[in-house]
């Protein structure tokens, strides 16, 4: 009889040590909140982090996407989450920058040459420095996802030299570290809001914008642009946020399942987000659009004309963030 509760209770350990435990879910539905449409890249990113989650927990974490702004504005849902109101949002790093000034570093300039560089930066010691500024400020930082790379188009000419934007009427969001780069390299910035661009291109009130291809694509300014220039001159990431107050409630198993499948979300999104922007270029090809990519040279001048940017903007953003920024950039190119 010994023999026989002994090994019923080994066998019972065993079972108990290798079957999945859900004992430490709660049943939760987790609202996030996004402010592009479902058919963007992040929607391919919410769904993978949806199932991921669905799994591990036993479909006992459930997420909820809410899309096109309907919880508020990016900056309105992270307000949100600082206050314990809701628990997710998406955003880019951009309308965050009164919350968290040195989230500012991703928009100085010709920051990042390609993608494989941003990836280096936001999923390595510098992504989880600023990670790290985050819960100060009641946010956690589950991943950094793609925004993308932004170009410039305009009517008038190609911008195949620095002396290219000189004089032309560009439309940038309304960021001081945007506006100071075009004034910079010599435009005539223009902050506007995104719905009035369209028709300021076409009656020709503004020369130009700058945004993704995927966003220069799905707005159709092809119809109302003739030139696009691959000036990559800004990378802002998405970053996935969790409110603070909520996420001390969770036990340690759901915040691991859920910062690992940020992660898994994480990959699909780029990935698709990559694609899509290929699809779009080409789409813009078609279109008519004329495409352009400086040479090296001319976009080694272009990151010197900026680098005045980058000095007033350091007391803003803060200089060790943006000095620790500079050294991984010239870690990572010491090593490629």
């Amino acid at each position: 009889m010994r023999m026989l509760t002994t090994f019923a209770l080994a066998a019972a350990a065993a079972l108990g040590f290798s079957a999945p435990s859900h004992a430490q879910f709660e049943n939760r539905t987790i609202r996030v909140s996004n402010g592009v449409n479902q058919e963007h890249p992040v929607g391919n990113g919410v769904a993978k982090m949806a199932a991921c989650a669905a799994e591990r927990s036993g479909n006992r974490m459930r997420l909820q996407g809410f899309w096109g702004g309907a919880l508020g504005g990016d900056l309105q849902a992270t307000q949100a989450l600082r206050s314990g109101t809701q628990e997710m949002v998406i955003t880019s790093s951009s309308p965050l920058v009164g919350i968290l000034p040195d989230l500012g570093v991703f928009d100085l300039p010709f920051l990042f040459a390609n993608e494989r560089e941003a990836d280096q930066i936001l999923d390595g010691d510098f992504g989880k420095y600023i990670a790290d500024k985050l819960p100060a400020v009641g946010l956690v930082n589950l991943a950094y996802w793609e925004n993308g790379f932004r170009n410039l188009t305009n009517s008038r000419r190609p911008v195949a030299r620095l002396e290219d934007f000189q004089g032309l009427r560009v439309r940038v969001m309304q960021n001081n570290i945007f506006l100071d780069t075009f004034r910079t390299v010599g435009t005539n910035a223009i902050p506007m809001a995104f719905q009035e661009v369209f028709p300021a291109l076409e009656t020709r009130a503004i020369d130009g914008q700058e945004n993704p291809f995927v966003t220069i694509d799905t707005s159709k300014f092809h119809e109302v642009q003739r030139f696009l220039s691959v000036t990559r001159h800004a990378y802002t990431p998405f970053l996935v946020l969790y409110s603070k107050a909520l996420w001390d409630r969770l036990s340690a198993q759901e915040q691991q399942v859920l910062s690992a499948c940020a992660i898994e979300g994480r990959d699909e999104q780029r990935k698709v987000s990559r694609e899509l922007n290929d699809r779009s270029l080409a789409n813009l090809r078609r279109n008519g659009m004329q495409v352009n990519e400086p040479a090296p040279a001319e976009m080694a001048r272009m990151r010197e004309a900026v680098k005045p940017v980058y000095e007033r903007s350091a007391a803003t953003i803060g200089k060790e963030t943006v000095d620790r920024m500079m050294a991984s950039l010239a870690r990572i190119r010491g090593t490629n």
